[in-house]
């Protein structure tokens, strides 16, 4: 039996999947992680957790290695376009700035007032928005220049954890795409486009693809991980393009909704298609590219809303409580509406100044009713990607769900609902972990792109529900009436 380890870095846990070539876990392990936002607006995590929680769930798969296993090797994904610097001494200078973090506005609009947007987008994929790297090392520069000095490496969340884990520095391409370093012509890292942060392309590693071997685990980190010495380790990936892989996401119309920290829409396409709306990503299948969304805060926000609600650590909340009592409530909650840009807003509308916001309520309204307005309002942010899409002329065929929060059957349905079409779920919800895997068995020879796609299983099909397909308009409607009237309030500058 052949083997492989995905190891999911996300915003919210930390979980390793250890997986044959059939596609069967064999052992699954997590730790939750925090998201720090001690400024509005602001996401910051710490790189030592990632680790420290690396080295105990891969304790924990190892434990339960099967006798007559042969383990390939290890492939990290996470979040991106996380930012994690290092020192000439390969210390991490700073908390990691998140992919959620909406610190950057004006860096960005003193980028547009630089750059014609149009060209920048069809030279990299990306729109000039808070996504990017460069506005967020501008920022650095003028709030914290002592830190943006002594930058010597720039990666991402999976890079860090494959440094730790073998003493290799190496950035995975998409990480590099999405961040606006890569020139789409050339595929290649641009240093005019790195100068654009203030720092020299001598700071980023070589581009690494996938499911290239990168190093092997070292003995240190084998001390501390229980991997085995020499185990190889690939250049990693996007959790949501992994996700998307596990999904078997191969042809354009096939669309994947990725409930984690962050909330991202992920569909294929064969050709690169800029769209300042949302982001670029390559697919892990060669050829292939993952034009994609993201909502700065999906599960991450729900995590917070339930510990407030529960009145305990968001991680220790129990979410099935919650969810019974949201499916008590009709849908549209009663007339609770929720806007959920608790970090800003990424895709579509590129806000982050646009804040969460909870209207409706009265005294005859309870948890389950916020609850519920909470899982509409991420359902909607889901809906207005998948118009985003149809307005590009790559309308969805077939929505997937994948990761943790797939395994709530209320939010499942209120999904299939609002998007007025079927959510087909994947049958395990560790959709970035075990992509990961497959990277590996792909990246080991173990195991060709097709046979992915054959081997993945699904579970339950939600349809939606014709008694409420009027409501589910309404709470559409009412949703983006929100954002227009609210727009002034928050001080946003142009409706998206």
């Amino acid at each position: 039996m052949t083997v492989a380890i995905g190891l999911d870095i996300g915003t919210t846990s930390t979980i390793a999947t250890l997986m044959d070539e059939t596609g069967k876990v064999i052992a699954s392990h997590s730790r939750p992680s925090r998201l720090s936002s001690i400024e509005p607006g602001f996401a910051e995590a710490d790189p030592a957790q990632w680790w420290q929680n690396s080295q105990a769930v891969l304790k924990a798969v190892m434990a339960e290695l099967p006798q007559d296993a042969s383990l390939c090797g290890v492939c990290v994904t996470g979040m991106l376009p996380a930012v994690v610097l290092l020192d000439e001494k390969n210390e991490v200078l700073r908390p990691s700035i998140q992919q959620s973090d909406a610190r950057c506005g004006q860096q960005v609009e003193t980028m547009k007032e630089s750059l014609d947007e149009a060209d920048f987008l069809a030279r990299t994929g990306q729109g000039l928005t808070q996504q990017l790297v460069a506005p967020k090392l501008r920022w650095l520069e003028a709030h914290e220049p002592d830190i943006h000095t002594a930058i010597r490496c720039m990666f991402g969340s999976y890079d860090y954890i494959n440094f730790c884990l073998t003493g290799v520095k190496r950035v995975e391409r998409n990480w590099a795409l999405e961040a606006g370093f890569v020139d789409l012509k050339d595929h290649q890292i641009a240093a005019d486009l790195v100068a654009l942060g203030g720092l020299d392309k001598a700071v980023l590693p070589d581009l690494a693809a996938a499911h290239e071997v990168i190093g092997t685990v070292s003995q240190s980190a084998a001390d501390l991980t229980g991997l085995p010495v020499g185990c190889p380790v690939f250049g990693g990936a996007a959790d949501h393009i992994g996700s998307a892989l596990a999904t078997g996401l191969t042809k354009p119309g096939d669309v994947l909704l990725k409930f984690g920290g962050a909330g991202d829409v992920i569909a294929i396409a064969e050709q690169a298609m800029p769209d300042r709306r949302l982001f670029l990503d390559y697919h892990l299948i060669p050829g292939l590219y993952a034009p994609n969304g993201c909502m700065a805060s999906s599960g991450s926000m729900l995590r917070w809303l339930a510990g407030i609600l529960s009145d305990c650590p968001g991680e220790e909340a129990d979410l099935a409580k919650l969810d019974a009592k949201a499916a008590q409530k009709p849908l549209g909650a009663d007339g609770v509406r929720m806007l959920p840009y608790f970090l800003g807003e990424k895709t579509p509308i590129h806000d982050p100044k646009a804040r969460g916001t909870l209207t409706g309520l009265s005294l005859g309204h309870d948890q389950g009713h916020i609850w519920r307005a909470a899982l509409e309002a991420i359902a909607c942010g889901f809906k207005h990607h998948l118009d985003v899409l149809e307005d590009m002329g790559t309308p969805a065929r077939q929505l997937f769900a994948s990761d943790g929060g797939s395994r709530s059957a209320i939010w499942m349905q209120i999904v299939a609902d609002i998007c007025a079409a079927p959510v087909k779920v994947l049958a395990d919800a560790f959709g970035s972990s075990t992509g990961a895997a497959w990277v590996a068995l792909v990246g080991a020879g173990i195991c060709d792109w097709p046979d992915v796609a054959g081997a993945v299983a699904y579970g339950k099909i939600y349809e939606p529900s014709d008694a409420d397909a009027d409501t589910a308009k309404a709470v559409y409607a009412d949703y983006h009436a929100l954002y227009a009237q609210l727009r002034p309030f928050f001080g946003s500058e142009e409706a998206q």
